[in-house]
């Protein structure tokens, strides 16, 4: 269907301008001259700013009743606003066009991965055969925005930005229209769907998973940087953990079964534990980037099983506004803590002290999974098998 592949292509090219914001922002940030104290607290405020501005673009495109248009309306002033960006060095323009872009581009990822479920339930498809294209797009995105801040400079991320935003506007300008479905976000609808315990215990722990996950999100890239590695190598960092994620999300039909998110989630989350905690110990740049293969076992599958069990505890009526919490608590909140609590670690004791602290929360969120699936899983397994 012409409709899938203009999405896929949309998932491709909106991910590949999240790689060349997401993990190289602090790089290019870092080139500018940027303290770790004032990298964390940029990419922090951002985190603010995501926090009010993903429910309100969701209320929009709910009260507008179209996806399409809003993405329109993001993506363009995206572009603009990411070549100002990267075509900054002052500390001021870096603060005002970062907080620009995290306002646009951050809240098109719920209306993406929103659009990406709507359509794969109507289509009879599995929603990883289109997810699959965005972590591609992150892949190949982050290893050719490597090679391009080596050859031609950190500046040149202002027309790759731009470049790629331009055609990702004209693939939106193409795709047929998908109509909201769910109820706006209100103080309402938040106040019933936190009334659930199970829920908020879910919520809880995605929170505490996505902390770690956010904090070598932020400085990881950095991290390379000082240990000796170039701008290529970080691309190829990126490349190498979003590639990994391409084999899970195709099969996601095979491997994510219902009833089962909270042990997968478990899962997840102990092999986040050791891949952050060897990462504390390698001193060698190249070793590190080849670590993050160890991605494919870590957040395609956490973020796939936590948006089916979201699916599965709420009603059908709050499911939008449980994936707009889900996406506030894994890029908005956990964000924040990350940036500021990071970026403190981070220029006060090293990479190292870094890596191993988060090590250690995702060891408590391994323990929490399990605990919950103690209390939850094993009624969700009895249920299934009843069915």
């Amino acid at each position: 269907m012409k409709a899938i592949r203009l999405l896929k292509s949309f998932n491709f090219l909106y991910f590949g301008l999240l790689a060349i914001f997401i993990p190289f922002l602090p790089v290019y940030l870092a080139d500018q001259g940027l303290r770790p104290a004032q990298i964390g607290f940029i990419i922090g405020t951002g985190g603010f700013v995501t926090l009010i501005t993903q429910p309100l673009w969701g209320m929009i495109s709910d009260k507008t009743r179209t996806i399409r248009k809003v993405l329109l309306l993001l993506i363009f002033f995206s572009s603009v606003i990411g070549y100002f960006l990267y075509d900054s060095s002052s500390y001021l323009q870096l603060i005002l066009f970062a907080m620009l872009l995290y306002f646009f581009l951050m809240p098109i990822d719920p209306l993406t991965e929103s659009l990406n479920f709507t359509m794969a339930e109507k289509s009879g498809i599995s929603y990883g055969s289109i997810r699959t294209y965005g972590a591609l797009g992150y892949a190949v995105i982050s290893l050719i925005t490597g090679y391009v801040m080596s050859y031609f400079g950190a500046n040149s991320l202002a027309f790759l930005f731009a470049g790629i935003g331009l055609i990702s506007f004209i693939v939106s300008w193409m795709m047929p229209d998908a109509p909201v479905s769910g109820k706006p976000v209100t103080l309402s609808s938040l106040k019933h769907f936190f009334s659930n315990k199970e829920t908020l215990l879910f919520l809880l722990l995605v929170f505490i998973c996505a902390v770690p996950a956010r904090m070598n999100d932020t400085f990881l890239g950095v991290y390379i940087r000082e240990l000796g590695g170039s701008a290529k190598l970080v691309g190829l960092t990126w490349f190498l953990a979003a590639g990994s994620e391409i084999v899970v999300f195709a099969l996601s039909f095979w491997w994510l079964r219902k009833g089962k998110e909270i042990i997968i989630i478990s899962f997840a989350a102990a092999f986040f534990f050791i891949r952050y905690f060897v990462s504390a110990w390698i001193t060698d740049p190249q070793l590190l980037a080849y670590l993050q293969v160890m991605q494919l076992l870590t957040f395609p599958i956490f973020y796939s099983a936590a948006i089916q069990y979201l699916y599965r505890i709420v009603p059908v009526e709050w499911r939008a506004t449980g994936q707009t919490v889900l996406a506030l608590l894994f890029f908005g909140v956990s964000g924040i803590i990350a940036s500021y609590i990071g970026g403190a670690i981070y220029g006060a004791y090293g990479g190292k002290t870094l890596y191993l602290f988060i090590s250690s929360i995702s060891f408590i969120g391994m323990v929490f999974a399990l605990v919950l699936y103690r209390i939850y899983g094993t009624r969700l397994d009895t249920a299934e098998e009843a069915v």
